[in-house]
Parts: C-alpha cells; structure tokens; sequence
C-alpha cells in the first residue's frame, strides 16, 4: 500500500476498525475512506455497488459485522448468520467488480470447533462440531473466509484474512451485561474503587484460562500482512500466552488500584476450560504480538477513564 492509497475500512467506529485507521494513520496514510451506518449500509447490496463504483478504493479491510455476547448470539441466530452474510457477501463481490488490489477479512477464533486441541491451529477449522450457543456468527465468519479462498482461485484475487482471539483495548464495549469478561472486571473494579466497595464479585472458579490481545497489535498485524503477504493461507492473530480469570482479576484490580477484596462466585458457570490459539504461522511471515498484558490493561483503563462519561 503507498500512502496515498485509497483504503476503505469497513466498520471504522468498532473496536477492531478503528485500531486499523488509528495504525493506518499512524503510518502516515492520508487517503482513509471511513463511512458511518447512517451513510452506507453494509446490508443493503444496491448501496454497497454504488460506493464501490463511485469511490473505486484500492485496499479493503472487512472489519465490519454484527457482533453480540451469548445472550444475543443464542436468541437472535438468524440475524447474526444473515446481517454478517450479507455484509460479507456485499462487500467482497463489490471489491472483485471494482477491482479492488487486495481486502483483508476480519473473522473471530470463535470458527474453530467446541472440542478443540490446544492451542489451536489453523488446519483444525471444520474438523468437528461448533460451539451452539455461536454456531451461527461462526458459520458466517467460516463463510466469509471461504469467500476469500474461492475468490482467489477462481478469479486470482488477493484476499487475505485474520482470525483474532479475545481482544480488548480503546472503544471497547464496557457495559456490565453484555461486555467481554476483561473490559466488564475493568468497569467492576473502577466502580468498586469509585464507590468505596470493600468486594469485587468474579463469575466462575476462576481457573479457566484465556488468551487476550490487544486490539492495537492486532491492527498492526492486519497492516504487516497487507503489506507483505499474499495467498490462500488465513493467520490466527493471538498473543500466544494465556492467563486463569482470577489472575487477570488480580492485575486488573492492581491496575485499577483497588484495595478491597475479590470474591469467587462458584454458581456462575465457568465456560470452556482453555482456549489458546498457536500463532506460529504468522509468527512464520515474520510478525510477533508487541504489547504485554499489563501494558495493554493500562492503556485501556486509562482510555476508559477519560472517556467513561461517553460510554
């Protein structure tokens, strides 16, 4: 990509793609195509083909979906499978009709099967049933991969994709109900602190492990690789290392500066014991995650504090 290039990130206001127009601009790229909902409508195929001829970018990256906690992922299933389909679908046609140089893809490591060895690889996608309460958002996300594949051998394209574990970082979704357990545990202990609480309740035994990169790492992996690989591979982006709930509870809670106690509640359920994606494949092309998990937590706490009155 030169710096003048015109680049579409798609989903520019989410966690993911504004961390990709944060490194983009970082680098210096000038030429950022960045369209709210209210301007284009992923969804809605006649409004995505008249962007695409009007603003002919260069470079894609997919970011952009319909994303939801378990409560939403088991309730409403047929949305998550269809708006992501449809956005997924509506895009990369557009892009191969435009000519568009090359689109990155977005997906979650939530494709991969329940019953996964650890850490899980690449080559272990489709080998055996999905988790229920997502199978939806991962059918599409496995859709939107496969999309990929199948463009660049029929057609010789040069689309790429990612498949990030858990992230967190700047514009990440806080709310107690239906957030991701380390920005939700970042809002518990604030509060608790704000509040003069003398306990901080965890969900769980504590002892399930789980792997957290931060988002800015993960869009300076989508950059390294639209910039330095082409091919029909796809790259789990992860950090490589896990952590128990409870000692993530225990740096947040040092982060945050919360004096008070944690407290186990052991009804709540645990979830999957581990899941850690093996990254020795983009570590293969030459990328490695930078930002250690304390450094990550401070940077996010910090952005949280500054911008809680807007979340």
């Amino acid at each position: 990509m030169e710096k003048s290039s015109k680049i579409f990130v798609a989903g520019h206001r989410g966690l993911v793609g504004s961390a990709i127009v944060r490194k983009l601009e970082n680098e210096g790229y000038t030429n950022i195509i960045k369209k709210t909902h209210a301007q284009l409508d992923l969804t809605r195929q006649t409004e995505v083909e008249n962007f695409f001829e009007a603003e002919k970018p260069e470079y894609v990256f997919l970011s952009a979906a319909k994303v939801g906690g378990i409560y939403a992922n088991s309730t409403y299933p047929a949305d998550f499978i269809m708006v992501n389909m449809q956005i997924q679908c509506n895009v990369i046609s557009s892009s191969y009709a435009n000519g568009v140089k090359k689109l990155l893809f977005l997906g979650s490591s939530c494709i991969y099967p329940k019953e996964c060895p650890q850490p899980i690889k690449e080559e272990y996608l489709l080998t055996s049933p999905l988790e229920q309460t997502n199978e939806a958002y991962a059918l599409a996300k496995i859709a939107g991969l496969k999309t990929c594949e199948y463009y660049n051998k029929q057609y010789g394209t040069d689309y790429i994709s990612v498949m990030p574990c858990n992230l967190y970082g700047i514009n990440d979704n806080f709310e107690l109900n239906n957030s991701h357990v380390l920005p939700a545990l970042i809002r518990k202990f604030y509060e608790a602190k704000e509040n003069g609480s003398a306990t901080v309740t965890v969900w769980g035994s504590g002892k399930p492990l789980r792997e957290f990169l931060f988002v800015d790492d993960l869009a300076d992996a989508c950059f390294y690789l639209m910039n330095n690989y082409s091919g029909n591979d796809f790259f789990n982006v992860g950090y490589g290392e896990d952590v128990t709930i409870l000692d993530l509870a225990y740096l947040i809670k040092d982060v945050v500066g919360f004096e008070g106690r944690i407290v186990l509640d052991t009804t709540k359920p645990d979830g999957t014991y581990r899941k850690i994606t093996d990254i020795s494949k983009i570590k293969g092309v030459g990328w490695s995650p930078r930002t250690d998990l304390r450094t990550g937590i401070t940077k996010t706490y910090e952005w949280f504090v500054q911008n809680i009155n807007k979340l």
